[in-house]
Protein backbone atom coordinates (compact mmCIF):
# COMPACT_ATOMS: atom_id res chain seq x y z
CA UNK A 1 0.00 0.00 0.00
CA UNK A 2 1.41 3.45 -1.17
CA UNK A 3 1.48 6.40 1.34
CA UNK A 4 -1.24 8.10 -0.53
CA UNK A 5 -3.72 4.76 0.10
CA UNK A 6 -2.90 4.50 3.74
CA UNK A 7 -5.98 4.98 5.67
CA UNK A 8 -4.70 7.67 8.13
CA UNK A 9 -3.72 9.46 5.11
CA UNK A 10 -7.26 9.50 3.09
CA UNK A 11 -8.97 10.30 6.65
CA UNK A 12 -6.62 13.32 6.63
CA UNK A 13 -7.31 14.19 3.80
CA UNK A 14 -10.88 14.50 4.14
CA UNK A 15 -10.67 16.83 7.54
CA UNK A 16 -7.91 19.28 5.66
CA UNK A 17 -8.87 19.15 2.15
CA UNK A 18 -11.34 22.30 2.36
CA UNK A 19 -8.49 24.30 4.60
CA UNK A 20 -5.52 23.51 2.67
CA UNK A 21 -7.58 24.84 -0.39
CA UNK A 22 -8.63 27.98 1.02
CA UNK A 23 -5.45 28.68 2.57
CA UNK A 24 -3.07 27.65 -0.99
CA UNK A 25 -5.42 29.76 -2.94
CA UNK A 26 -4.46 32.79 -1.32
CA UNK A 27 -0.99 32.38 -0.12
CA UNK A 28 1.48 34.30 -2.75
CA UNK A 29 4.98 32.57 -3.67
CA UNK A 30 7.42 32.52 -1.10
CA UNK A 31 5.51 34.01 1.46
CA UNK A 32 6.74 33.42 5.07
CA UNK A 33 4.20 31.77 7.12
CA UNK A 34 3.81 30.92 10.71
CA UNK A 35 2.32 27.74 12.26
CA UNK A 36 1.09 28.41 15.43
CA UNK A 37 0.47 25.28 17.10
CA UNK A 38 1.37 23.59 14.29
CA UNK A 39 3.07 20.00 15.64
CA UNK A 40 4.36 17.43 13.51
CA UNK A 41 3.70 19.72 10.58
CA UNK A 42 0.96 18.59 8.47
CA UNK A 43 0.66 21.70 7.13
CA UNK A 44 4.29 23.28 7.30
CA UNK A 45 5.99 20.77 5.61
CA UNK A 46 3.40 20.63 2.54
CA UNK A 47 3.86 24.53 2.27
CA UNK A 48 7.56 24.37 1.97
CA UNK A 49 7.21 21.90 -0.21
CA UNK A 50 5.75 24.58 -2.29
CA UNK A 51 8.57 26.95 -1.58
CA UNK A 52 7.39 29.17 1.60
CA UNK A 53 9.65 29.50 4.37
CA UNK A 54 7.66 28.10 7.55
CA UNK A 55 8.30 28.54 11.40
CA UNK A 56 6.23 26.07 13.72
CA UNK A 57 5.68 27.46 16.81
CA UNK A 58 4.64 24.40 19.46
CA UNK A 59 4.76 24.00 23.15
CA UNK A 60 5.48 20.21 22.60
CA UNK A 61 8.95 19.02 22.11
CA UNK A 62 8.31 15.65 20.79
CA UNK A 63 6.42 17.21 18.27
CA UNK A 64 8.67 19.76 17.09
CA UNK A 65 11.22 16.66 16.86
CA UNK A 66 8.75 15.00 14.57
CA UNK A 67 8.77 18.02 12.69
CA UNK A 68 12.11 17.96 12.42
CA UNK A 69 12.55 14.64 10.83
CA UNK A 70 9.32 15.15 8.77
CA UNK A 71 10.58 18.32 6.94
CA UNK A 72 13.93 16.44 6.65
CA UNK A 73 12.63 13.41 4.81
CA UNK A 74 10.94 15.61 2.71
CA UNK A 75 13.78 17.83 1.62
CA UNK A 76 12.35 20.87 2.99
CA UNK A 77 14.54 20.93 6.21
CA UNK A 78 16.09 24.25 5.23
CA UNK A 79 12.49 26.35 4.83
CA UNK A 80 11.07 24.88 8.10
CA UNK A 81 12.13 26.04 11.29
CA UNK A 82 10.54 24.83 14.51
CA UNK A 83 10.50 26.59 17.85
CA UNK A 84 9.26 25.33 21.63
CA UNK A 85 6.52 28.08 22.60
CA UNK A 86 3.04 29.01 22.17
CA UNK A 87 0.91 32.19 21.71
CA UNK A 88 1.63 33.40 25.16
CA UNK A 89 5.15 33.95 23.73
CA UNK A 90 4.64 34.21 20.00
CA UNK A 91 6.54 37.75 19.86
CA UNK A 92 9.46 36.63 21.51
CA UNK A 93 10.15 33.95 18.49
CA UNK A 94 8.49 35.96 15.91
CA UNK A 95 9.18 40.05 14.97
CA UNK A 96 6.42 42.41 14.66
CA UNK A 97 4.75 42.73 11.20
CA UNK A 98 6.72 40.00 9.99
CA UNK A 99 4.71 37.03 8.70
CA UNK A 100 2.67 37.26 5.57
CA UNK A 101 0.46 34.40 6.79
CA UNK A 102 0.11 33.09 10.13
CA UNK A 103 -1.93 29.77 10.39
CA UNK A 104 -4.09 29.06 14.18
CA UNK A 105 -5.85 25.82 13.69
CA UNK A 106 -7.25 24.47 16.54
CA UNK A 107 -5.41 26.47 19.41
CA UNK A 108 -8.03 29.34 19.90
CA UNK A 109 -10.15 26.74 21.60
CA UNK A 110 -7.57 26.18 24.53
CA UNK A 111 -5.86 29.97 25.32
CA UNK A 112 -6.98 31.85 28.40
CA UNK A 113 -7.74 34.66 26.85
CA UNK A 114 -8.71 34.38 22.58
CA UNK A 115 -9.09 38.25 22.27
CA UNK A 116 -5.65 38.73 23.44
CA UNK A 117 -4.64 36.01 21.32
CA UNK A 118 -5.87 37.67 18.22
CA UNK A 119 -4.48 40.60 19.57
CA UNK A 120 -0.91 38.93 19.70
CA UNK A 121 -1.26 37.39 16.15
CA UNK A 122 -2.18 40.37 14.63
CA UNK A 123 1.03 42.17 16.08
CA UNK A 124 3.25 39.88 13.98
CA UNK A 125 1.76 39.72 10.84
CA UNK A 126 2.54 42.65 8.24
CA UNK A 127 -0.45 45.22 7.23
CA UNK A 128 -2.94 43.32 4.64
CA UNK A 129 -1.13 39.64 5.89
CA UNK A 130 -3.65 36.57 5.93
CA UNK A 131 -4.85 34.72 9.14
CA UNK A 132 -6.30 31.01 8.63
CA UNK A 133 -8.13 30.45 11.75
CA UNK A 134 -9.73 27.29 12.57
CA UNK A 135 -11.62 26.50 15.50
CA UNK A 136 -14.28 23.99 16.85
CA UNK A 137 -17.97 24.82 16.42
CA UNK A 138 -20.41 25.05 19.45
CA UNK A 139 -23.73 23.78 16.93
CA UNK A 140 -22.17 20.72 16.33
CA UNK A 141 -20.25 19.86 19.30
CA UNK A 142 -24.25 20.02 21.32
CA UNK A 143 -25.34 17.48 18.86
CA UNK A 144 -22.04 15.07 18.97
CA UNK A 145 -22.29 15.09 23.26
CA UNK A 146 -26.38 14.88 23.02
CA UNK A 147 -25.34 11.72 20.36
CA UNK A 148 -23.13 10.20 23.20
CA UNK A 149 -25.86 10.58 25.48
CA UNK A 150 -24.46 13.35 27.74
CA UNK A 151 -27.14 15.54 27.79
CA UNK A 152 -26.25 17.80 30.60
CA UNK A 153 -23.07 18.53 28.61
CA UNK A 154 -25.21 19.51 25.77
CA UNK A 155 -27.47 21.51 27.71
CA UNK A 156 -24.34 23.10 29.18
CA UNK A 157 -22.91 24.44 25.94
CA UNK A 158 -26.15 25.27 23.83
CA UNK A 159 -25.86 28.98 24.98
CA UNK A 160 -23.01 29.02 27.43
CA UNK A 161 -20.10 30.50 24.82
CA UNK A 162 -17.38 30.11 28.07
CA UNK A 163 -18.62 26.40 29.24
CA UNK A 164 -15.35 24.24 28.35
CA UNK A 165 -15.05 20.80 27.47
CA UNK A 166 -12.44 18.02 26.95
CA UNK A 167 -9.54 17.16 29.19
CA UNK A 168 -8.80 19.41 32.07
CA UNK A 169 -12.19 21.56 31.12
CA UNK A 170 -9.93 23.74 28.65
CA UNK A 171 -11.58 23.86 25.79
CA UNK A 172 -14.14 26.13 24.50
CA UNK A 173 -16.30 25.85 21.44
CA UNK A 174 -17.54 28.73 19.41
CA UNK A 175 -20.53 29.73 17.08
CA UNK A 176 -19.27 31.47 13.63
CA UNK A 177 -20.78 34.79 14.98
CA UNK A 178 -18.55 34.84 17.78
CA UNK A 179 -15.34 34.94 16.52
CA UNK A 180 -16.22 36.72 13.65
CA UNK A 181 -17.17 39.22 16.56
CA UNK A 182 -13.58 38.44 18.06
CA UNK A 183 -11.54 39.24 15.02
CA UNK A 184 -13.34 42.04 14.38
CA UNK A 185 -12.36 43.58 18.07
CA UNK A 186 -8.96 42.42 17.27
CA UNK A 187 -8.63 44.84 13.89
CA UNK A 188 -9.44 41.97 11.40
CA UNK A 189 -11.65 42.11 8.60
CA UNK A 190 -13.10 38.45 7.60
CA UNK A 191 -13.13 37.63 3.97
CA UNK A 192 -14.17 33.94 3.67
CA UNK A 193 -16.00 31.82 6.45
CA UNK A 194 -16.54 27.60 5.83
CA UNK A 195 -17.61 24.73 6.45
CA UNK A 196 -15.32 22.36 7.74
CA UNK A 197 -16.12 18.50 8.23
CA UNK A 198 -19.58 18.75 7.71
CA UNK A 199 -20.23 15.03 6.71
CA UNK A 200 -16.25 13.66 7.95
CA UNK A 201 -16.89 13.33 11.57
CA UNK A 202 -20.12 11.05 11.02
CA UNK A 203 -18.96 8.45 7.88
CA UNK A 204 -17.09 5.55 9.07
CA UNK A 205 -13.61 5.10 8.77
CA UNK A 206 -14.69 1.52 7.69
CA UNK A 207 -15.82 2.47 4.80
CA UNK A 208 -13.28 4.98 3.71
CA UNK A 209 -10.97 2.35 4.19
CA UNK A 210 -12.85 -0.20 2.24
CA UNK A 211 -14.77 1.19 -0.17
CA UNK A 212 -13.09 2.21 -3.51
CA UNK A 213 -13.58 5.81 -4.32
CA UNK A 214 -15.42 7.02 -0.93
CA UNK A 215 -12.29 9.05 0.24
CA UNK A 216 -12.47 10.70 -3.06
CA UNK A 217 -16.30 10.99 -3.37
CA UNK A 218 -15.99 12.12 0.13
CA UNK A 219 -14.37 15.07 -0.07
CA UNK A 220 -15.96 16.64 -3.25
CA UNK A 221 -19.03 16.61 -1.04
CA UNK A 222 -17.20 18.68 1.64
CA UNK A 223 -16.05 21.05 -0.98
CA UNK A 224 -19.54 21.14 -2.26
CA UNK A 225 -20.74 22.34 1.46
CA UNK A 226 -18.07 24.44 2.71
CA UNK A 227 -19.43 27.59 1.67
CA UNK A 228 -23.17 26.81 1.98
CA UNK A 229 -24.05 29.13 5.24
CA UNK A 230 -27.26 26.52 5.77
CA UNK A 231 -24.56 24.07 6.44
CA UNK A 232 -22.50 25.97 8.91
CA UNK A 233 -24.29 25.07 12.24
CA UNK A 234 -23.46 21.13 10.76
CA UNK A 235 -19.76 21.95 10.35
CA UNK A 236 -17.26 20.07 13.45
CA UNK A 237 -15.16 23.31 12.59
CA UNK A 238 -14.94 26.85 11.30
CA UNK A 239 -12.43 28.26 9.38
CA UNK A 240 -12.17 31.57 8.65
CA UNK A 241 -9.64 33.39 6.58
CA UNK A 242 -9.11 37.30 7.87
CA UNK A 243 -6.71 40.58 7.09
CA UNK A 244 -5.19 42.58 9.04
Amino acid sequence: MSTSERPSVRRSSVRTGVVWDAVTARIEPGASVVDIGGGTGGFAVRLAQQGHPVTVVDPSPDALAALGRRADEAGVADLVTGVQGDLTDLGAHVGPGSADVVLCHGVLEVVPDPGAALGTIAGVLREGGLLSLLVAQRHAAVVARAMAGHFQQALALLDDPDYRVGAGGRGRRYTADEVIALLADAGFAVEATQAVRVFADLVPGSLLDLEPGATAALVDLERAVAGRSEYLPLATQVHLLATR
